[in-house]
């Protein structure tokens, strides 16, 4: 397959580009990498402080503390390659026109370093296992795997994003608000069970693939038990599907990059 060719090819161009999008995400900030630990921890604190008294029920989940931290970090990856690679052609834009490289590379290596950032960031998540009194478990070493996943299908919504933003500048305004949208159709801040009985709602939250993905990181981290093989195997799918036709959509907008940025 040609894309495979293409990124064995600009392998190092791949490297460079994600060491950058590491290092250079902070550059010259005074703590610098850190803050890939203190911005998840910070909203983590908020919500913890905040949301149980706005909706008292959410507070009946157990370690509500720990519940949290495993649903805001995975959400800060998933949002943080989309937001990033919908931006990415129009960010790029001055090298596209004037250099030839596989242009999917840019959004490759943000998927790749918010892979890597979100690992650093599981260490907040084991601590507060640990701190909260749920511990750790084996069932960990499925942690790389459904990463893998969730960065499959942040990739695949990228592709088709980032070309839609050439033609339809507006387009990461709407992605900001479909995002914000996002997290309060996802079981981050409360528990599932509170939406029993509101029928196409609950429904439509219990099968959205972030959430399917959010349980899965729960029963690893905090439950100690195997994610469900079901739902896994619908996301692994899903993801597939949305990578695939993501790269065919970015191919096919592609031509017209260089006339448009």
């Amino acid at each position: 397959m040609q894309v495979w060719k293409d990124i064995y090819n600009y392998r190092e161009l791949l490297k460079t580009n994600i060491k950058k999008d590491i290092r250079g995400k902070y550059k010259g900030s005074f703590l610098g990498i850190l803050w890939s630990f203190l911005n998840p921890l910070l909203q983590v604190v908020v919500y913890w402080i905040v949301f149980p008294f706005l909706m008292g029920r959410a507070g009946a989940v157990d370690n509500y503390l720990c519940y949290l931290v495993t649903g805001i970090i995975p959400w800060t990856f998933f949002t943080t390659v989309i937001n990033q690679g919908t931006t990415s052609m129009i960010v790029n834009a001055g090298i596209i026109k004037k250099v030839y490289f596989p242009r999917e590379i840019p959004l490759i290596s943000q998927a790749l370093s918010g892979l890597i950032n979100f690992f650093i960031s599981c260490i907040i998540v084991v601590i507060f296992c640990v701190g909260t009194g749920e511990g750790i478990s084996y069932h960990l070493i499925l942690l790389p795997l459904i990463a893998v996943i969730q960065m499959i299908l942040s990739l695949g919504i990228s592709l088709i994003l980032s070309a839609i933003e050439v033609y339809v500048q507006d387009t990461e305004y709407i992605v900001n608000f479909v995002l914000n949208m996002g997290f309060y159709a996802t079981p981050i801040l409360y528990n599932l069970d509170l939406l029993k009985g509101s029928g196409i709602l609950y429904t439509l939250v219990s099968w959205n693939p972030v959430t399917l993905l959010v349980n899965a990181y729960r029963d690893i981290f905090m439950y100690h038990v195997w994610p469900n093989a079901v739902q896994m195997i619908i996301v692994i799918i899903f993801s597939l599907i949305v990578l695939i036709i993501g790269y065919k959509i970015f191919k096919k907008l592609e031509k017209g990059f260089a006339e448009e940025l």
